[in-house]
């Protein structure tokens, strides 16, 4: 036992240890200078610190153990989206605080426990799709070891199906924007899976037309599109933010504003900044951008760089197909909300509400990424080295 136990910490990785304290400094530095609050900075090294025993605790176990607990993870979180889907739609009671169901922005999303404030059901549930992805291909290779078209199909068919109920029940509470990262995930996962190209790539443009066809829709045919009023709107605000004076187009343009404030060294500690609304949450990169100006910005980003390469180095050097899609899974997942998040601030693509990961301020989010870097430190620990490799 003491030599397993010694073995492991001798390939933990240190590194990717290292670079999650980074960003931990580096989100409670922000969270104060956007808020001037101690008890969010307080609050925010709290949930780290519960992330860190969470980290601790999934070291403890083999990772292949998840295996037997697959399904289970996945039906457990299903029954925590039905009610706040059921809530969503007017048929179990929600409201925005001093209830169990919680409607926040439109979107019932939460719950409210007491002690800990809201949780994000949805945010958890990202772990679980992984782990159930990552173990029903395992079982579909082991069952079909000799690929054919018609196995292609049908893993095809399986990743699809399992993460459509999710995904549809997060996108009709509705949350779009965690909705697109279960997506991201089972993207990553179909690009590792062995799906033959041709299949991945007729899928993917069947996606892009149906995208197509909505918004053709919406624009000739409103009354039969998917999207709603309120959604075309965010994406109008983003496209054209001068033409809108509230909500999204109002955040964007002190987002640009502060942004550009910032310049190449920042205004820390000098100036009061520009305004941003939720700042210490979605939109603490424009403050990261403004303080610490383009320089700082830098930092922020080669850090995620750093942090993505270290999770990717870990998928290609482990000799188990499960160990990799667990890796792949929650690179896909951090790569996605990093990119969305920072793209959104600066206008290159419409805002959805996705925190910036390890940074903005959020339990529910901070938890997830924390326990989605506890699985890849198990992954990359209990990597096995072979002579002749």
């Amino acid at each position: 036992m003491d030599k397993d136990n010694n073995s492991t910490l001798q390939q933990l990785d240190y590194t990717l240890l290292f670079i999650i304290f980074l960003l931990l400094c580096v989100s409670l530095i922000s969270i104060y200078l956007a808020t001037g609050s101690g008890h969010l900075v307080l609050m925010q090294f709290i949930w780290y610190m519960i992330g860190g025993i969470a980290i601790t605790g999934i070291m403890l176990v083999d990772f292949d153990r998840f295996r037997h607990i697959a399904w289970y993870l996945y039906g457990f979180g299903i029954l925590l989206l039905i009610p706040l889907f059921l809530a969503s739609k007017g048929l179990l009671p929600s409201c925005e605080q001093g209830c169990f169901i919680v409607t926040e922005n439109g979107a019932t999303s939460w719950y409210y426990v007491p002690g800990a404030g809201t949780v994000q059901p949805s945010e958890f549930f990202k772990i679980f799709l992984i782990v159930a992805l990552g173990h029903l291909t395992v079982s579909h290779h082991e069952k079909h070891p000799e690929k054919t078209l018609r196995d292609d199909l049908k893993l095809l068919g399986k990743i699809i199906g399992v993460s459509a109920v999710p995904l549809g029940l997060v996108a009709l509470q509705p949350d779009l924007g965690t909705a697109s990262v279960l997506a991201s995930i089972m993207g990553s996962l179909l690009v590792i899976s062995g799906i033959r190209w041709r299949i991945l790539s007729a899928a993917f443009l069947i996606g892009v037309l149906f995208i197509a066809v909505n918004i053709l829709l919406y624009i000739y045919f409103p009354e039969h599109a998917l999207l709603k009023d309120y959604q075309m709107d965010r994406i109008n605000a983003w496209l054209h933010p001068e033409n809108y004076s509230g909500g999204d187009a109002y955040q964007l343009k002190q987002s640009l504003q502060a942004i550009g404030t910032g310049q190449l060294y920042g205004t820390w500690p000098n100036e009061t900044g520009v305004f941003v609304p939720v700042a210490y949450a979605d939109f603490i990169f424009s403050i990261i951008a403004e303080k610490f100006g383009f320089l700082g910005a830098s930092v922020v980003i080669s850090l995620f760089f750093l942090l993505i390469y270290r999770m990717i180095l870990t998928a290609l050097e482990i000799h188990d197909r499960f160990g990799s899609y667990l890796c792949a899974g929650v690179i896909g997942m951090i790569t996605f909300q990093v990119f969305q998040n920072i793209g959104m601030t600066i206008q290159v693509l419409p805002i959805t509400g996705l925190p910036l990961p390890f940074i903005s301020y959020g339990g529910s989010s901070l938890l997830t990424c924390m326990i989605a870097v506890g699985i890849v430190l198990n992954v990359r620990s209990r990597k096995r080295t072979y002579m002749f490799e």
